[in-house]
């Protein structure tokens, strides 16, 4: 498949958040005693050997006993990266287990799981207070994410993300919930040629204000199956 050839727009910095489906387990070991950690895979690894780097966490959610304000967790991040000289990413998440909802912060850019106790620390010293530990393995949840999304023009009404190499952004004309984004995400997959991308909806606020966005996953995507795939969910809108 032919490979996307930039064209450079300028890159945008832009609040949003994301909707998707996972399934997650829990951390059991390398993180503060009693805590609860949750371990969120790769979305591509679903399709591209999810394993490959066992030891370098693509993100994990460190699950807090109340719900923190998107900019304290922001703010903390900040700090702890100065202080420190890391470079991870924060974002305020909530996670859905059947209907119970879980709060915590979402943390990317960890280099290896063993490093998990001591960001832990760093966050737990700037008074975010830990939920105490629980245990599954691989449990289907909905995982709401709130962050920062850089993003890059690529044409009308599609994006790539400046940040991460695999991610694209294309606009949808109007809102949908959970249940039909399933629904249309089902019928859509079981009648394209190549079903191998993950698909997450979200919002990007902007001009004022929201613009409803789907983010795919896949590397080495092309633009024309961005197009295609843009085409197909704005159809079942129409």
């Amino acid at each position: 498949m032919e490979n996307i050839n930039f064209i450079n727009m300028g890159t945008r910095e832009l609040i949003g958040k994301i909707t998707k489906q996972e399934n997650i387990s829990t951390i059991d070991e390398n993180k503060l005693s009693n805590t609860f950690v949750i371990n969120v895979p790769d979305p591509y690894k679903s399709y591209y050997s999810r394993f490959t780097d066992i030891n370098k966490p693509a993100s994990v959610i460190f699950v807090t006993k109340e719900i923190n304000s998107f900019e304290n967790i922001l703010r903390t991040t900040s700090d702890i990266n100065k202080k420190y000289n890391l470079d991870i990413v924060g974002a305020k998440c909530e996670v859905i287990i059947n209907r119970r909802k879980i709060n915590g912060i979402r943390v990317r850019g960890i280099n290896r799981y063993s490093e998990i106790p001591q960001i832990q620390q760093y966050y737990k010293d700037a008074g975010f207070v830990f939920a105490k530990s629980e245990k599954f393995v691989d449990v289907e949840a909905i995982i709401r994410i709130n962050r920062f999304m850089n993003i890059q023009k690529l044409e009308e009404g599609i994006y790539h993300s400046a940040t991460e190499e695999n991610a694209y952004f294309i606009e949808i004309s109007k809102y949908i919930s959970w249940e039909e984004f399933k629904k249309i995400t089902y019928e859509i997959k079981n009648n394209i040629s190549d079903k191998n991308f993950d698909i997450a909806k979200g919002i990007l606020y902007r001009n004022g204000g929201i613009t409803e966005i789907l983010r795919v996953v896949r590397p080495k995507i092309s633009l024309e199956m961005l197009k295609t795939i843009q085409e197909k969910y704005l159809r079942k809108l129409e």
